[in-house]
């Protein structure tokens, strides 16, 4: 039989891992289920009623169809309707009207409804009737550009299919036919472009993601001599399936250590082995990606574990991550509205040879999805130009991952490469780039 201090020793004990349960997120509010999509749709009437109309005229686009059927959707698709809502239905067909000052109207010629969002403008029937009341609540409006998601530049503009194109072509007039054109810039600043509304919601997301690296990276998880990096990897990956939140890959963690030789042409330092043991005095690195209320995160951080004897890390993994945050500055300082992402890549390139900083740049775009639509500045195996993705100008109110990596030499590992790999979510005001939840600055650090 227990006794009375053992059953409060356990107690204890057991109140101790309720709590660490509940706190595992405890500095990042996450919404319930059943309040997500709420949140999401007000946002989304938001950008219906106040972007949309503002870029369909900065794109010359009097009427824009997007039209997508059950199981193959358009990958704009489902930021243009009302959640919860996973995928078309049958063929779903939304037109967008621009009637200037009385504003875009927004119409569904569709089997299913999509709610007040949109007026409905099809009593239903067959296939053959669907197509007919399409064309003709396109030549009742009789809009001069008709722009349909095709693109050979922009897998994400390239939505319709090959046979949905020839049904709505065969559907129209031959005047009509003529005024058909690509949505891809319309698209790109769609999918590009936030709202302050969504930028709150998205900073939340971004701290969700560095707090989540901040208890993988700590003694909470790591074991030295037990823990393996699949172990870490898993970690946070069951973290974020409990609470509901989306990983659109799963996370890589991978380590450094001295005596390590990855090669000198090697264009990542690091063992990401599954069953690699976790030593005393690894560098470790972790890659995390998840969406939450619409929106996508990109993280990359680095860690540390202390060797026995050691309170902090040696001073050269210290001026390391330094080293690494002067690169992120001298990126985001060549962040100009209007310059290409090839542009800001050069300027990058330059400033840092100067400075004398060895750096790898492979910055994109974020947001509806995480390697988003927008200027590609350079990409891990092309540091030179990108053509067409990267010839894209930089506009405000755009998200990015400022990602990279640094290679410096460490005196205390008998100056051996060891590689800062890190990567924030930021957005660009039309000024100045904001990291979304702040940047890490100094090595996560396991101790006991």
């Amino acid at each position: 039989m227990w006794s009375v201090h053992q059953r409060s020793f356990i107690y204890g004990v057991f109140l101790l891992l309720i709590l660490t349960v509940q706190s595992a997120f405890a500095g990042v509010a996450i919404e319930d289920y059943e309040r997500r999509p709420d949140i999401q749709n007000r946002l989304l009437e938001e950008r219906l009623d106040e972007l949309l109309p503002t870029l369909m005229r900065e794109t010359g686009v009097d009427m824009w169809l997007v039209i997508a059927r059950e199981y193959n959707d358009d990958p704009v698709f489902l930021s243009l309707v009302p959640k919860p809502r996973f995928t078309a239905r049958r063929t779903t067909m939304l037109v967008f009207f621009d009637r200037g000052d009385a504003g875009v109207e927004r119409l569904t010629v569709s089997r299913y409804p999509l709610g007040a969002m949109y007026e409905a403008a099809w009593e239903g029937g067959d296939l053959d009737a669907q197509w007919q009341r399409l064309a003709e609540v396109i030549a009742e409006r009789d809009p001069q550009t008709i722009a349909v998601n095709t693109s050979d530049t922009w897998p994400v503009a390239d939505g319709i299919s090959h046979s949905l194109y020839s049904k709505l072509a065969a559907s129209l007039s031959p005047e009509l036919q003529t005024r058909l054109q690509s949505s891809e810039r319309l698209v790109v600043r769609w999918m590009e472009t936030r709202t302050e509304g969504e930028v709150e919601v998205w900073q939340r997301a971004v701290a969700i993601a560095r707090e989540t690296i901040a208890r993988a990276f700590s003694s909470e998880v790591i074991t030295p001599g037990v823990t393996t990096v699949g172990d870490v990897s898993w970690f946070i990956r069951t973290r974020f399936e409990e609470e509901g939140l989306e990983p659109w890959f799963h996370p890589d963690v991978n380590r450094q250590w001295e005596g390590a030789d990855f090669g000198e042409n090697a264009p990542f330092l690091g063992d990401g082995s599954k069953d690699g043991i976790i030593r005393r005095g690894d560098v470790l690195h972790t890659d995390v990606g998840l969406c939450y209320l619409g929106l996508c995160t990109d993280t990359q951080e680095m860690g540390y574990v202390l060797k026995l004897g050691e309170s902090e890390p040696p001073n050269g993994l210290v001026e390391a991550m330094h080293t690494g945050n002067r690169w992120q500055d001298a990126l985001t300082a060549e962040f100009v509205t209007g310059r290409t992402g090839n542009e800001i890549l050069a300027a990058a390139q330059d400033s840092l040879e100067k400075l004398g900083i060895q750096h790898a740049i492979y910055t994109h775009p974020l947001g509806v999805y995480g390697h988003a639509p927008g200027p590609t500045i350079g990409m891990w195996d092309n540091q030179g130009p990108t053509i067409g993705r990267g010839d894209w100008p930089l506009y405000p109110m755009t998200g990015y991952a400022i990602e990279g990596n640094v290679v410096v030499r460490v005196p205390e590992w008998n100056n051996q490469r060891v590689q800062m790999k890190l990567e924030q979510s930021a957005l660009f005001d039309g000024n100045t780039v904001h990291y979304l939840a702040e940047r890490q600055k100094a090595l996560h650090v396991v101790g006991f």
